[in-house]
């Protein structure tokens, strides 16, 4: 459904705000290995969202990502949107240029209910909403 690319931009950044939670920054190494992702993609999906000013970051020893209140407060939604574009929330599911309720697809009426359901379950899921669930074991962001 979402890019290799969001997938792991939307696991990073819970990661990132699990541990912001405790006041730690975290770096590269420390999310490839707890999400299970490449290193070198990491760098560079976290790099255009703290472009975007989804995650703040800072350089030196004691460096890392993290996320303030502000952006505890992102939804998966605008993870999804700034990784993939807002295609999965308004495009057709065939892919075809045209479609519209004017000229629908065989598929439009039917998948604009599942795109209006994904696009509800993406904007309500804010990043600092999952901690709870992640000292409780109840969810996972890999294979333990």
């Amino acid at each position: 459904m979402f890019s290799k690319t969001c997938e792991y931009a939307i696991r990073a950044m819970i990661y990132i705000a699990q541990k912001s939670k405790d006041g730690c920054k975290t770096g590269i190494k420390e999310i490839a290995k707890g999400i299970d992702s490449p290193e070198y993609f990491i760098a560079k999906i976290l790099q255009n969202l703290s472009r975007r000013g989804l995650v703040q970051s800072s350089k030196g020893p004691s460096g890392g990502f993290y996320m303030d209140k502000q952006s505890m407060k992102y939804s998966l939604a605008d993870i999804v949107k700034a990784v993939d574009g807002d295609k999965i929330f308004s495009g057709c599911a065939l892919g075809l240029d045209f479609c519209s309720e004017a000229k629908p697809c065989p598929i439009h009426h039917e998948f604009k209910k599942v795109r209006k359901e994904l696009s509800d379950i993406l904007q309500e899921a804010k990043l600092g909403a999952f901690y709870e669930q992640f000292e409780k074991n109840l969810t996972f962001l890999k294979q333990r």
